[in-house]
């Protein structure tokens, strides 16, 4: 019995487009076989079959509409297994070529086009999280990150054989890598159990890097963030992958926003709670604001009362996409009790409580009635 697509994916059915390619991606990117330890590499592939078929069907409005209306029995009767991959754009999920070798590797079509394993393959892409501060994302910054990868062994020149010795074919999948089985309707290829997908032999490997054909090498790369960047922006690096005969793959950062002291954000909009005396806010007047960029002055009208919101225009965030557009700043007035009052202030207080009609110390009758009225 087959699992929900949308249970695979881990969505509702009502998940919209974008929301399925997000989704799909984390998963891909967390079960990629190339991604996992060799003892897990079994388990990953066929999760990763799972999830890949679940977003060839929900990706399609068309193949989506018949599993909503069919469920399984619709799509096995109208569709085969390279009909399903057909179509889905799994390269605006991970850039160009991103996972078309690895799909076809896996159903012998659909999203690889049926191409048969490259000799000269093009290293893998890597996903990296980056910080930044809420200052760094308003004004754009520039920074050196250091990057783990993959890199061609320059000992072997990525063949992973012994320098001088030689590569032969795997004589069990003829060199492709991959070898066909059917399973019910689907005909998939499986990686080849001799050779692991390599379609060659190495009777010596490489010292240095073990047969890998490849060594690990920290990198240090200089981007440019571009202003706006909020928590989940995306951005890719074209080959700053992992390196491999073929070229390098690309790097994809994912960022995200620390908290700030004083601002929170809601898109291109700040928010902040700003302290006001209860003498400025009953009698109006101007008031400091800080922004991101430095301080601006606001007034505000007497008689304000804790909690109200003023706008500040244009002193949110710069918008990602338009040059020259920015969000709001929404101030919430906060009224700053004093904690401790000398003989001067006590005294004002009290004539300000008796000429208002007020006891001093005590509680207001009205006041006192919404008390009794709450814990009646």
């Amino acid at each position: 019995m087959k699992k929900d697509y949308y249970e695979i994916l881990g969505l509702k059915k009502g998940a919209d487009a974008a929301e399925i390619k997000r989704t799909y991606r984390q998963l891909a990117m967390r079960y990629h076989p190339d991604r996992v330890e060799e003892a897990e590499k079994k388990q990953a592939e066929e999760k990763f079959k799972e999830i890949s078929e679940a977003y060839g069907v929900l990706s399609d409005p068309q193949k989506r509409q018949t599993y909503d209306q069919y469920g399984h029995s619709g799509i096995d009767q109208n569709y085969t297994s390279d009909d399903i991959f057909r179509g889905a754009d799994f390269s605006s999920v991970f850039g160009e070529g991103g996972l078309d070798d690895i799909l076809g590797q896996f159903f012998g079509g659909g999203g690889g086009g049926g191409r048969q394993r490259r000799s000269a393959a093009r290293g893998r892409d890597i996903q990296y999280e980056i910080d930044l501060t809420l200052v760094e994302a308003y004004t754009g910054v520039k920074k050196t990150i250091k990057v783990p990868r993959n890199e061609v062994c320059q000992e072997c020149k990525g063949t992973g054989a012994k320098n001088g010795t030689a590569v032969e074919e795997c004589r069990h999948c003829g060199g492709r890598g991959q070898v066909m089985m059917n399973s019910g309707f689907f005909r998939m290829a499986q990686t080849c159990p001799a050779c692991h997908g390599e379609g060659r032999m190495i009777k010596e490997i490489c010292p240095r890097c073990q047969g890998r054909g490849a060594v690990k090498h920290v990198r240090e790369i200089e981007v440019n963030f571009p202003k706006g960047l909020d928590t989940d922006s995306q951005m890719r690096v074209r080959n700053e992958g992992e390196v491999g005969p073929g070229g390098a793959g690309d790097l994809y950062l994912s960022i995200r926003i620390r908290e700030h002291d004083t601002f929170r954000r809601n898109g291109r909009d700040l928010e902040m709670d700003l302290p006001v005396s209860f003498v400025k806010a009953a009698l109006g007047g101007e008031v400091t604001v800080p922004t991101v960029t430095g301080q601006v002055s606001m007034k505000i009208p007497p008689g304000t009362a804790s909690g109200k919101l003023f706008r500040v225009r244009e002193k949110g965030m710069p918008d990602l996409r338009s040059e020259g557009v920015f969000g709001d700043l929404y101030v919430r007035v906060m009224i700053a009790v004093p904690q401790k009052l000398n003989a001067e202030q006590r005294r004002l207080l009290e004539e300000f409580a008796r000429v208002s009609g007020e006891e001093a110390g005590a509680a207001t009758t009205g006041i006192k009635d919404k008390m009794k009225k709450i814990f009646k």
